[in-house]
């Protein structure tokens, strides 16, 4: 089969043929109709964050299953799925309390791991999605909805991970909520489900006011946005981005949702938050946050990081799919076949053109 592998000797996505693979007691095969593409995987590579290599990397998957082990009870061939990719103990403290992603052996199938504890599950199911076929434990698996479509159901993970950061975000009704980097996948996951997590208004901040005038036709609420481009020159020393989000929530957001990786919008946007407010951060910026713990304590504010969701934020997700109440196809902008599943790598890690979310169909 074909599939997107990484290698020890590389920090590049490489297309190759693979066997496909056996199947186990406990396992599944599923003929991957559709993988989601995130670009994070490639600098957690150069970081070292994968254990096993040569590896297939796509920890998002959707497809219908072909082959079942003996073992294997609740799911049979001719299925439709989506996979879920959170490996973990299903034991611990954590796992039994629905925070499996801070279970000492979380990992997930192509992609990183997260700890140094030893990882049986990580070991034997690091091999993703990005391939014509994919082994996944049977209880990893979740059905489709008839009208859902695979290149949804690959992306249901993003869509829960949005799920847990406006979980965590503890909203009460008609809140003001700041969404950071809010033209890329999390963000415009956000957009999608904040009307079902209580919230009356978004404030969008973003780079480029074409795009963020994009995701802004795109949201059921409310919404204005804040283009860091049309700020005043040298806006991350001086706190413009502050000073702009205060003319427009002059009593200060409710929360902040940031899913920027690097620069001040987090810090800046956090000092737009109301008394008593909550930043979740699920962008992986490693810049000091810049904020004195007085000015957190004087404010009562929350810091919230959360590195995942949890398998019941992504069954919530499907239920609201089902349902009819949740509708995302449009955040699919970019498909691609898995041969080409480099370009579309380097095409996401550049931004040159705006990408929501993107699925590669082997």
């Amino acid at each position: 089969m074909l599939a997107a592998r990484a290698q020890a000797d590389s920090t590049e996505l490489h297309v190759a043929k693979i066997p496909v693979p056996e199947v186990g007691p406990q396992d599944v095969l599923i003929r991957v109709a559709s993988a989601g593409l995130a670009p994070g995987m490639m600098l957690l590579l150069a970081r070292g964050a994968f254990r096993h290599l040569p590896t297939t990397l796509g920890h998002e998957a959707a497809g219908t299953i072909v082959a079942v082990g003996d073992q294997v009870t609740g799911v049979a061939e001719g299925t439709r799925v989506r996979v879920h990719p959170n490996l973990a103990c299903r034991s611990c403290e954590y796992c039994r309390t629905d925070r499996e992603m801070m279970c000492a052996q979380q990992a997930m199938m192509g992609h990183a791991a997260f700890g140094d504890a030893p990882m049986p599950l990580y070991d034997a199911y690091h091999d993703g999605g990005l391939a014509e076929y994919v082994r996944v434990p049977y209880w990893l698996v979740d059905p489709l909805p008839d009208g859902v479509s695979f290149d949804v159901g690959a992306k249901v993970h993003d869509l829960a991970n949005a799920v847990r950061a406006l979980k965590l975000a503890d909203l009460t009704p008609g809140a003001t909520l700041i969404v950071t980097a809010a033209t890329g996948t999390m963000g415009t996951a956000t957009v999608k489900l904040a009307p079902h997590f209580g919230v009356g208004r978004l404030v969008l901040v973003g780079r480029s006011a074409e795009r963020l005038a994009d995701v802004a036709r795109i949201s059921p609420l409310p919404v204005e946005t804040v283009a860091c481009e049309d700020l005043p020159d040298g806006w991350e020393e001086t706190g413009g981005l502050t000073r702009r989000l205060r003319e427009i929530v002059p009593g200060g957001a409710h929360a902040v949702l940031d899913f920027a990786p690097a620069g001040r919008m987090m810090a800046q946007s956090t000092a737009a938050m109301r008394t008593g407010g909550t930043v979740v951060h699920m962008g992986a910026n490693r810049d000091p946050l810049g904020l004195p713990a007085a000015v957190m304590m004087i404010n009562c504010w929350k810091f919230v990081g959360t590195r995942a969701c949890t398998r019941t934020d992504a069954r919530e997700v499907l239920a609201l799919l089902d349902s009819g109440a949740l509708r995302v196809d449009d955040l699919i902008t970019h498909r691609f076949p898995l041969a080409d599943a480099r370009a579309a790598v380097e095409a996401m890690q550049s931004r040159a053109e705006p990408i929501w979310m993107a699925v590669v169909n082997p």
